[in-house]
């Protein structure tokens, strides 16, 4: 029953997501590390030479920090995975139904993502507190959750909520 709830595939409709290939990160290590030994190899020459002997040592050290501040900044720009806009978001109807989620929970669930609390649910929904604390605890009981956070976490991951 529960082997519906393996991860969905990547496809276009899941809400932008990107996932960093290996190749494209060991390249990017890569160029990284060759621009550290370039950087060191520079370094090493101009030590020998009349540039680090002409500065005093507080501009000397600017200039490496300088250096190692904009290659920090490259790497994270390369590293950090950028999100995609690919189409409007699909709602995994597959979990819904294998979850055995109702509509009501479906909707709790997005208010749980919005960060409503108990009462702007029950005055949105026009439902009492005690039957939104009740939707609540049968949604955490169906995603095997403890919690909000991990709640939204599972939930987007299942593709239920974008």
């Amino acid at each position: 029953m529960r082997a519906a709830l393996a991860m969905p595939k990547l496809g276009r409709g899941d809400a932008g997501r990107r996932i960093c290939k290996p190749a494209a990160v060991a390249r990017t290590i890569i160029l990284y590390a060759v621009a550290l030994a370039l950087a060191v190899a520079l370094l090493n020459w101009l030590e020998y030479r009349y540039l680090a002997r002409a500065f005093t040592l507080e501009i000397y050290v600017a200039l490496v920090a300088a250096a190692f501040v904009g290659l920090g900044i490259w790497a994270g720009i390369k590293l950090t995975p950028r999100r995609v806009p690919d189409g409007p978001f699909l709602r995994n109807e597959a979990a819904i139904r294998s979850l055995g989620l109702s509509p009501r929970e479906v909707e709790i669930l997005g208010a749980l993502a919005l960060g409503e609390s108990n009462k702007e649910m029950a005055r949105r929904l026009g439902i009492s507190p005690n039957t939104v604390k009740t939707h609540i605890a049968r949604v955490y009981e169906k995603l095997e959750v403890q919690r909000r956070v991990q709640a939204i976490e599972k939930a987007r991951m299942l593709a239920l909520i974008p």
